[in-house]
């Protein structure tokens, strides 16, 4: 069976910087960060410090021709997602797989378009990954879930291979797309909500009219995902409650984080991917669109 021997990671904030600190450190394993220039330059003066520990990786350009990659990670912002879609290109061959780590249900899609089927689906469930300028900090228990939606795709059990290999937690999926949606309905509530308010996960759950909040959210996203035919449809809102339960009280979510460092935040794969589908699909948003108005009227300076 194949084994992943070079890996290409795209994007180099919390999520990209800490597997490419996990994935630098294989000695048999050949990894490069795809930039532009302008952060080749940067990260060459101003390398990321990761867990207090200075990272200097093996940068390469778009252009670069000499180097197949045998996976390739998407780790960008959804902003930056057309970018690295065109910027892999002279990486992708025959038998690349491709991973987006990107938030939402909507990245593979648009890598398909143009890569066809060399995408598996995944996402990412972490207790905590906080960046402040250079500096990534994380407490290690990150999981990667993945999974093909064709049944018996030995591409699944060449990751399994190479996560054993490299020492990251993951598991294999056997509905990913329903898991993808459990995570979208998680943080279009939670996401949102306290990108908003301002609160952390604990904060959230000790409130009982956030919690009502949260009903309410993701009711709108269940009727939505039982048009797209997802199944476990009718469960999103309790795991989007058993999974606030097992967060750290004084974790905050991405979304708070970006707003905090004054990053535009990615409204438009949580709550403008529900309006868009609420409005394919006839179903009011009301929710969804207030959420989304009010986070674009706090960040508009941004």
């Amino acid at each position: 069976m194949k084994r992943i021997k070079n890996v290409l990671i795209c994007g180099l904030g919390a999520i990209g910087g800490y597997y490419a600190s996990q994935i630098a450190e294989q000695d048999n394993i050949q990894l490069k960060i795809l930039v532009d220039k302008d952060r080749l330059e940067r990260y060459k003066t101003m390398p990321r410090i990761i867990n207090g520990k200075k990272c200097s990786f093996d940068y390469t350009l778009p252009n670069e021709e000499n180097f197949g990659a045998d996976l390739i990670i998407i780790a960008t912002k959804s902003s930056g997602l057309t970018d690295a879609i065109k910027n892999i290109n002279n990486f992708v061959k025959n038998d690349t797989i491709i991973l987006s780590f990107l938030n939402g249900i909507t990245s593979e899609k648009e890598i398909c378009d143009v890569y066809g089927d060399k995408v598996l689906y995944s996402f990412l469930l972490g207790h905590t990954f906080f960046r402040k300028g250079e500096e990534i900090s994380h407490d290690g228990r990150a999981n990667i879930i993945f999974g093909s939606k064709t049944e018996n795709d030995e591409r699944t059990e060449v990751l399994r291979n190479f996560f054993e290999d490299i020492n990251v937690g993951y598991r294999v999926s056997d509905d990913i797309i329903s898991e993808l949606w459990q995570k979208f309905a998680f943080n279009c509530c939670v996401n949102q909500l306290s990108g908003i308010t301002g609160l952390t996960f604990g904060q959230i759950k000790n409130s009982e009219k956030c919690l009502e909040l949260i009903k309410n959210i993701c009711g709108e996203i269940s009727q939505i995902a039982e048009k797209e035919c997802v199944s476990g449809y009718n469960k999103l809102c309790e795991h989007t409650l058993q999974s606030l339960d097992i967060m750290l009280p004084e974790g905050k979510t991405s979304m708070l984080q970006d707003i905090e460092a004054k990053i535009k935040p990615e409204t438009d794969i949580f709550g403008k991917t529900v309006m868009s589908l609420g409005e394919k699909h006839n179903i009011p948003t009301p929710y969804n669109t207030i959420l989304t108005e009010l986070i674009e009227c706090k960040t508009a300076e941004f």
